[in-house]
């Protein structure tokens, strides 16, 4: 078999039954639900009918039984299930009735079962399924697959249903790459923003004030202030003008956006007295208002509107995470209102701010283009066709490559994704260019052309970073919570080698820095030198710590340690600053050396 990516996901999908049937060996009443391939891997959710919860030690007892069985060199035959009435009460009266639920839904879908068989022939396990499958069992490696964790799992994803025990796991066609992906999952645990918030004091969700809403500790509030920072003065030099607008309005707003008809389920709804009012889950209608608030011509186009706006959207809970997926967060949201001659022009300026501002972290990214849903849209197709048209002509004049990916754009319009591949090369969703004929229709705003004609403007959405909440826990784990110095909530810690005889100079040292606006950090307290350095560099990730004894105050030097470097040399205490400094502005295109 030949071993692409087609051919891993039929071995995944192999494997998993062969944990099904592993599982059933040891559980004898567990029933089956599903078990799919993944990306990384595949899972099957059990109904343990017993009431047993899967641990750590049933996974080491199920990945052994499975080597045993993919050790028998088991034959996986098809099997069309001809009789599906007789299939159906044969399943419920094995308990088994999410395959009976299934078999149901699909009777008319020439139905099959799959069945592993000995070497004599003799059925040892069967499971609904479409299939393909490895040939053999013996295809599945003893050594090269992996059971992961146990979670727990909806039937049909659904909370009114069943809670179901979700094992998953991962295999290969070699031990090699097994072992690149553990790896790469180790390397990926470091990193979790959830695990390094809390290390490193950046942020918490609490009980008190609801899932998905975050509370940002000084750490990461700092990290943000000073992207806000960029974010501010770039949209300023790139011709944005910046907005701002209320968390709530009525009800009838979102009627004109279609939001209410078509993302009410996502909405908070406030009642006063006698009048509806909406938590907003987007800007855009704000945006759109303002730009009404005036006449245009074709000369004052196009306008760019840009806001650091808080939105609300009703994620389920089981879909939160995090910084990553949260109920409250703010959009670095921006609006671009223009003339179809400058649609082109400003989806290329879009891009280029994306770039820059990627390039500036050291992130790549790929670009997907989102077309039209299947339902569950506004507009004409033709607008939607003209606005596809759009985007795909700007990426074609940057010379881009993308993905078409079909349906899955806004309900408005569609739009330009770009994926942000971090340090380990991991994607996350980022900035967006949403191009919308829509909205401008149903608001009905309009500016004046060159042939003095009322024109409808055309409208693009669009975000740099996506979210504040969602950029800052990928940020966290690109750089595994070593914030680059103009980021770091902490610059320079200060560690006196002897508290009594150092301390009034250290915090001489530490006003000067203060008073330029170096974050800096003096440790005083009465622990050992050596514990404070450690502490400071490996634990809280300060990029610097400056050590004074009596040959720094003598010398009115810093003797300088580096994260991850170590001791990089004694600078005079200006030279120092200097270079701090040349490195902070810089964005860490300089660095300080030896």
């Amino acid at each position: 078999m030949e071993k692409n990516n087609e051919s891993l996901n039929i071995l995944r999908h192999s494997a998993s039954h062969i944990m099904a049937q592993a599982v059933q060996n040891l559980f004898p009443s567990a029933k089956l639900a599903i078990g799919p391939s993944t990306e990384n891997g595949f899972y099957y959710d059990f109904d343990l009918t017993d009431g047993h919860a899967f641990t750590e030690e049933d996974l080491v007892k199920i990945e052994e039984k499975m080597k045993e069985i993919v050790k028998q060199n088991l034959s996986f035959e098809k099997y069309l299930i001809e009789n599906v009435d007789k299939q159906i009460a044969e399943f419920k009266a094995q308990g088994e009735i999410y395959k009976a639920e299934l078999l149901e839904e699909h009777r008319n879908d020439n139905p099959t079962l799959y069945l592993t068989k000995d070497k004599d022939g003799n059925i040892l396990f069967n499971d609904l399924c479409a299939g393909p499958h490895v040939p053999y069992s013996s295809y599945i490696k003893p050594n090269a697959f992996k059971l992961l964790k146990v979670a727990g799992a909806y039937w049909r994803g659904d909370e009114k249903n069943k809670m179901l025990q979700r094992i998953y796991a991962t295999a290969f066609w070699t031990k090699e790459d097994l072992d690149a992906y553990l790896n790469f999952l180790e390397e990926a645990q470091k990193r979790d923003h959830k695990k390094l918030g809390t290390q490193l004091d950046l942020f918490s969700i609490r009980e008190e004030v609801g899932s998905g809403l975050v509370l940002w500790h000084p750490n990461l509030a700092t990290v943000r202030e000073e992207i806000e920072n960029y974010w501010r003065s770039e949209h300023r030099k790139r011709g944005y003008q910046i907005v701002m607008s209320p968390h709530i309005a009525k009800s009838h707003l979102w009627d004109i956006s279609g939001h209410t008809s078509h993302y009410k389920e996502n909405m908070y709804f406030i009642q006063d007295e006698d009048q509806q009012y909406v938590l907003k889950p987007m800007n855009c209608p704000f945006h759109i208002l303002i730009y009404q608030a005036n006449r245009y011509s074709y000369r004052s186009l196009p306008l760019r509107l840009a806001e650091l706006g808080t939105v609300y959207r009703n994620e389920r809970s089981g879909a939160l995470a995090g910084l990553t997926r949260v109920k409250g967060f703010t959009q670095d949201d921006a609006h671009v209102f223009c003339t179809p001659e400058q649609l082109t022009d400003e989806i290329i300026s879009i891009i280029d701010f994306v770039s820059d501002t990627l390039a500036m972290f050291d992130m790549d990214f790929e670009v997907e283009l989102s077309t039209r849903p299947e339902e569950n849209y506004v507009g004409t197709i033709e607008n939607w066709d003209k606005a596809e048209a759009g985007l795909k002509e700007a990426l074609k004049v940057k010379g881009m490559k993308y993905e078409i990916n079909e349906g899955d754009g806004a309900f408005y319009g569609p739009k330009i994704d770009f994926k942000l591949k971090d340090a380990i090369g991991r994607t996350w969703q980022g900035a967006t260019i949403q191009l919308d004929f829509n909205l401008p229709e149903r608001f009905e705003i309009k500016y004046q052309d060159k042939d003095g004609q009322l024109k409808t403007p055309i409208m693009l959405h669009r975000v740099i970073f996506g979210s504040m909440e969602r950029f800052m826990g990928v940020l966290t784990e690109h750089y595994a919570g070593a914030f680059p110095t103009w980021l770091a909530p902490t610059q320079v810690c200060i560690v006196p080698i002897s508290e009594e005889k150092h301390l009034d100079y250290c915090q001489k040292i530490y006003k000067k820095l203060n008073d330029l606006g170096i974050r800096v950090k003096l440790d005083d307290r009465s622990e050992s030198m050596n514990y404070k350095i450690r502490e400071a560099l490996q634990d809280k990730k300060i990029p610097y710590v400056a050590v004074i004894g009596d040959k720094e105050i003598e010398a009115n030097s810093l003797a300088i340690r580096a994260r991850g470097k170590g001791q990089i040399g004694t600078f005079a205490v200006d030279d120092f600053i200097s270079k701090l400094q040349e490195e902070i502005q810089s964005k860490g295109k300089k660095n300080i050396s030896c």
